[in-house]
């Protein structure tokens, strides 16, 4: 690939900071880095590559926001809902393949929601595209070879989510707790250390929480099931880094466990652990393996089946999977072009 201009928006944030380990980790051909924060990181820098990167803030209040980012080539956007809206299709607009991490673009129908693994092919000319949640990328992962061998009619899971999910003040209040110092929580509803609870996000009326709902409508949209039956519940753990799932689904037609396992076993981004093997979160954070163990029949369901799975939700949850797009729709581009 061409050396291109690459710019993050959210640069000091956990994914932020994620993501300048991953381009380098997988040495994707930056010609020109520019950071972009909050005005609380106005006039601080970051050393990448062994050069210091000031961190900048985006013009706003009146709509210039293509300047800043003039003649970017891929921009990143890891500063939340609110920003991507006002500025990721102004920046895309101009001329930038846009990666956004945000739910601001996840469910719009003009915007492909994508993990690679799964639908790379989707991405095409688009230059927005949209980085799924944290939580969603490894269960859809799992059950995107099964839907296409065997159909998948139901999927249920129960999220343990770490505390870097929830940004770099829920950890310090995790940090702060465990040494007990701390007052009330503030970053988290209650306390978290030594703690766990089945809240992440606002309630809606039927009591479902803001996350559950996300995971449900972005694995139909990724697996291109829109009526998939799915139930979530998702609880935040005193983790710093990694989720564990623990999932249960039925498939459309009969399949043997082995035919389950061969299928798993087969597929771009999972990691099968056999038999009764496992990883917990501290197996995998600082990794991009989505690991897949524990498979077994679910005894009280007809052609159903449950299994846990861990990934690294600051990697292959979020920033990992983001450059894994741009790096493939730079190569349909390169492609083209040739």
């Amino acid at each position: 690939m061409r050396p291109v201009r690459v710019a993050i928006v959210g640069a000091t944030g956990l994914v932020g900071q994620t993501l300048l380990r991953i381009l380098d980790e997988r040495r994707f051909p930056v010609a020109e880095l520019r950071l972009y924060a909050s005005a609380d990181s106005r006039g601080s820098d970051v050393v990448w590559r062994g050069q210091r990167c000031a961190i900048q803030t985006l013009e706003e209040g009146h709509g210039s926001a293509g300047a800043p980012l003039a003649g970017i080539d891929v921009a990143f956007f890891a500063a939340g809902a609110e920003v991507s809206r006002r500025h990721a299709r102004t920046v895309a607009g101009a001329g930038a393949i846009v990666i956004d991490k945000s739910t601001a673009m996840r469910l719009e129908p003009d915007v492909p929601l994508i993990v690679p693994e799964i639908n790379g092919e989707l991405i095409g000319e688009k230059r927005l595209i949209a980085n799924p949640n944290c939580a969603t990328i490894p269960l859809a992962l799992l059950l995107a070879p099964v839907a296409q061998a065997f159909g998948v009619k139901w999927a249920s899971v129960s999220t343990y989510q770490s505390v870097s999910g929830a940004g770099r003040r829920a950890l310090e209040e995790l940090a702060e707790q465990s040494r007990g110092f701390g007052g009330a929580p503030a970053a988290l509803p209650r306390r978290i250390a030594g703690n766990v609870f089945p809240e992440n996000g606002a309630f809606d009326e039927a009591g479902h929480s803001d996350e559950e709902q996300k995971i449900a409508a972005e694995l139909r949209k990724l697996l291109d099931l829109p009526e998939l039956a799915v139930s979530a519940t998702s609880v935040r753990v005193p983790v710093a880094i990694g989720h564990g799932e623990a999932v249960a689904f039925g498939t459309t037609v009969d399949a043997s466990l082995d035919e389950i396992r061969s299928v798993l076993r087969g597929f771009s981004g999972i990691v099968f652990a056999e038999g009764t093997r496992y990883a917990a979160p501290a197996d995998v954070a600082g990794t991009d393996d989505v690991v897949v163990g524990r498979l077994r029949r679910d005894n009280a369901h007809p052609r159903a089946y449950l299994c846990w799975v861990a990934s690294d939700n600051l990697r292959k949850g979020a920033a990992t999977n983001a450059v894994q797009i741009a790096e493939y729709a730079l190569r349909v581009r390169a492609t083209a072009a040739s």
